[in-house]
Formats: C-alpha cells, structure tokens, sequence
C-alpha cells in the first residue's frame, strides 16, 4: 500500500492537468478503497466510483466516514453503467484495472462511452514489455514483496499502441502518455515523459 499511497498524487496531478477538477463530474472505475477516489474529492470534484469488489466498496465507505468527504460509492461495471450513464461524465478515471479484465477491448469501450464529448478517460496500467515482467512480476511479487505472488498476469498487460487502437472507433483518442517510474535508491516514484517501459498513465479525450 505504501507505493500505492506514492503514486496516487501522481495521478491525480496528471488527471487534473487536462481537465479542473473543482466542481467537474468524475467517474472513479475500479475504485477498489477509494484511495483514488478520496483523492480526486479533496480536489474539488464530485465524484461517482465504482468496484466489482462488494468488500471493496464496504471498505472505501469506511473510509468516507472517517474522510468527511462526499463521494458516491457503489458496486458496479463500467460495462453495466455505461448502459445508463452514457456521456455522463467529464472525466472518467480506471487506475491499475484494465490489467485485470477479462475483456479488455469491451472494458476500454464502456469507459469511453461514459466520457462526455470533449471529456476525458485517463488510464493507468502496465506495459507488456520484458522490463515490466521483470519490474511488476518478478521484482514486485517475487524480491520486494510488495503485491501477493500471482497478482499480474503478464499476458494482461496491455500497450499504450493497443489501448489507442480499441478507443480509436469510438472516437475518443490518446492525447497523452507518460510513465511512473521508481527511484530505488530513493524509494519514491516520480512522473516521466520518455520512460514508460513498466507503469504508464495515458490521457484520451473524447471529440465533441
């Protein structure tokens, strides 16, 4: 949780150089304990988050008692939402999810039709390259211990290239894209623009 806890400003800064996030609507996909969620809320957003967990949601109301902050969590799909909420929202955030749907083309489609026109998906997963086998799998899960042995299948990462390719016919296309990288000297992470080979973020906007 500790690396968790060091990327999530990360992401929020990179969600909110697109888009303002005081007083925008924001769909939180895959919220797991609201980490992401509580995040986005303390910058102003009115935030909407969803997980297929029942124990996760319990877990991040929890949370909402304990933060104060006004955030509307249920269980849910993107795919089961989309079917009501359509062009909804002005940001559609999914961080460290799609490496673990079954569907992903189907997955990465429901977000987008979430999106308003002119909105934007932002996306946060890991690349299918041998740095990142060696980096999220054997490293994380193997040498550092910092995720239970099993939790990445490596054929479920998914490149910046195929993620562009399944939004592409929906209309909603990759404006940006940078990695998070960590310093272990350091033991920090820091955003990057030329080094995205294990975690990246992207930013897609939908066309108006």
């Amino acid at each position: 949780m500790r690396a968790l806890h060091q990327i999530n400003p990360l992401r929020i800064d990179f969600t909110e150089s697109f888009y303002p996030l005081q007083d925008t609507e924001v769909l939180d996909v895959g919220c797991g304990g609201g980490l992401a969620s509580e995040g986005l809320a303390r910058r102003g957003a009115k935030v909407t988050a969803i997980d297929a967990s029942p124990e996760m949601i319990k877990v991040a109301n929890l949370h909402k008692v304990e933060s104060g902050l006004s955030i509307e969590y249920s269980e849910g799909s993107a795919e089961i939402l989309a079917a009501s909420r359509a062009n909804q929202f002005d940001i559609v955030t999914c961080f460290e999810m799609i490496e673990h749907v079954p569907e992903q083309d189907t997955t990465l489609r429901a977000l987008a039709d979430l999106v308003k026109p002119g909105g934007y998906l932002i996306l946060s997963t890991i690349n299918r390259t041998p740095k990142a086998y060696l980096g999220a799998v054997l490293a994380a899960e193997y040498l550092l211990n910092w995720v239970p042995k099993g939790t990445h299948d490596y054929k479920k990462f998914i490149k910046p290239s195929e993620i562009a390719a399944s939004l592409r016919p929906v209309l909603v296309n990759v404006v940006a894209i940078e990695g998070i990288v960590i310093h272990p000297f350091y033991k920090q992470f820091t955003r990057s623009k030329s080094d995205f080979d294990i975690n990246f973020q992207l930013a897609a906007r939908k066309s108006s």
